[in-house]
This record gives C-alpha cells, structure tokens and sequence, in this order.
C-alpha cells in the first residue's frame, strides 16, 4: 500500500480567527474551509462569493494583509496572513 500524500499546514487568519489551512491552497479556499460562505457584499447587501475561479468575476476580493481588493482565488495562502471579508 502506498501512503498517502501529506500536505503541510500553515495558520491564517480570517477575520481575525486562526485556521489552518493546506498550505497549498488559495485564499478563496481557505475562506471556504473556514466555513465562510461570502467574501463581501454587494452594494444592495446581497453576500457575495468566488465564482469563477479564475479572477474574472471578482467577487472573492477581500483584504490581505492590510492590501484591499485582492483577488482570493488567485492568491495563494501563506502562514501568518491576514484575510479580511467584508461580510
């Protein structure tokens, strides 16, 4: 039997709660495995959420890092970044 591959973990924090997370993964996906179902919201109020995957739509901005407006899906985590949603 082979084993099976293990990933590393770093630790992230959205909105000011640790997670660890792969560290082979995007913000997007980190914001997902946290449990987050939105990014931000529209200007009507309405949650929003990475779509696309692939930074055409832009609904995953969030803020890293102090940086507004970056695009959570084509971001990739590092350990100790700080992510912030505007939900």
């Amino acid at each position: 039997m082979t084993q099976p591959l293990l990933t590393a973990q770093i630790t992230v924090y959205i909105n000011g709660e640790a997670n660890m997370v792969p560290a082979s993964c995007s913000v997007a996906a980190a914001i997902a495995r946290a449990g987050l179902s939105a990014t931000r919201r529209s200007q009507s109020g309405q949650p929003r959420a990475a779509f696309c995957g692939m930074g055409q739509c832009q609904e995953c901005r969030v803020s890293i890092d102090g940086v507004a407006n970056r695009l959570g899906c084509l971001t990739p985590v590092k350990d100790g970044m700080k992510i912030i949603t505007e939900t």
